[in-house]
């Protein structure tokens, strides 16, 4: 049944900067609402550790919709303006609309938007844009569909996400972006085929560097191809131009189409790190908080909401938290190579 939400109505203090130990101002709530996907991306839950007896969380081990509700508003209060829902795949998770219509009346958060896969997104588009969500991220690695299925773990279909697509176009969802991991040799073929398909609709395909998230995609340089690379390969198709960015720490590049046909973007943690202007913060489902995608440990936050600590207290952890944070995992893959165990991707969303 989907979870009943208290309307809180603590006080939201005023909004001030808040940086960490390299400038960076806190601007972005990342929230996972659910560990669980309906895919099994082999860069992400590969099938034969995320099997059918894997042990995932249970409910009352997830943080509750209220709970959500209160941490996100005193991440308001220090100056986050931007929430992203993600997962595992968050359409999962019963009563996601509500939460979503809750959020959006928070003080200070002018910009709600949703990750997935694109499975279930046809059926709840139109509900979710009555509730309040401004945008939404779909995952798409391929349109070919043997490579969709190598790529998905052998779920889903692409058509599907597709329709999902054209549901959320529909209800307004817009600019629809479609994320694009690309992996050399598995479906860096299959690039420009996705650009050539959303070129002129309004949907803009951002493409992502394979990266070494996590500990079990068994990451190598040599399956990274650079955004350079592939911007040069479309562009050489599609002449484009750079853009600016829409915002402080937008994390992709984005190009513009010089026959006035859309955008694409490249986001490139490998080959040009942009740790410097991140300005994210990720809250796992079960209450921890992530400083870095790249993280390898978290702070509990659940411990002390379902402990009896006020407001004021929490506040105070999260305020530790970003004010001692210097990370920069990117920048030092670059210089030094990728190191030590991280938290995997399903677990905090990308």
């Amino acid at each position: 049944m989907p979870e009943k939400i208290h309307h809180l109505s603590a006080s939201i203090p005023r909004r001030h900067e808040l940086p960490d130990r390299r400038a960076r101002p806190l601007r972005d709530l990342r929230i996972s609402v659910m560990d669980r996907c309906n895919f099994r991306c082999p860069y992400c839950m590969p099938e034969d550790k995320y099997h059918e007896h894997f042990k995932f969380l249970d409910s009352a081990e997830r943080l509750s919709f209220d709970e959500i509700l209160r941490v996100a508003r005193l991440f308001a209060g220090l100056g986050v303006s931007k929430i992203r829902i993600t997962g595992g795949e968050p359409l999962l998770r019963p009563g996601l609309t509500d939460l979503i219509g809750d959020l959006s009346r928070i003080e200070g958060v002018d910009d709600i938007a949703l990750t997935t896969n694109g499975i279930l997104l046809g059926q709840h588009a139109a509900a979710l844009r009555a509730a309040g969500l401004n945008r939404v991220t779909v995952s798409l690695d391929s349109l070919d569909d043997d490579v969709f299925a190598q790529m998905s773990g052998g779920r889903g279909n692409k058509d599907r996400v597709l329709d999902g697509i054209a549901e959320a176009i529909q209800a307004g969802l817009m600019p629809i972006k479609v994320n694009t991991v690309i992996k050399r040799g598995v479906n860096d073929c299959c690039a420009t085929a996705l650009v050539d398909h959303f070129r002129g609709s309004g949907v803009i395909v951002r493409f992502i560097e394979y990266m070494d998230v996590g500990t079990i995609n068994h990451w190598q340089a040599s399956d990274t191809v650079a955004s350079a690379e592939l911007a040069q390969t479309i562009g050489e198709r599609w002449p484009m131009v750079p853009v600016e960015s829409n915002y402080h720490g937008e994390v992709a590049s984005r190009y513009r189409f010089v026959d006035g046909q859309g955008e694409v973007g490249f986001i490139s943690s490998v080959s040009a790190p942009f740790c410097g202007s991140c300005t994210r913060v990720r809250l796992s489902s079960d209450g921890r908080l992530f400083t870095c995608l790249f993280a390898a440990t978290g702070t509990d936050l659940k411990g002390p909401l379902r402990g009896g600590s006020d407001d004021e207290a929490l506040r105070e952890i999260i305020k530790a938290v970003w004010s001692g944070r210097e990370d920069r995992y990117s920048e030092i893959r670059a210089e030094q190579g990728g190191t030590g165990d991280k938290v995997e991707m399903y677990y905090i969303g990308g």
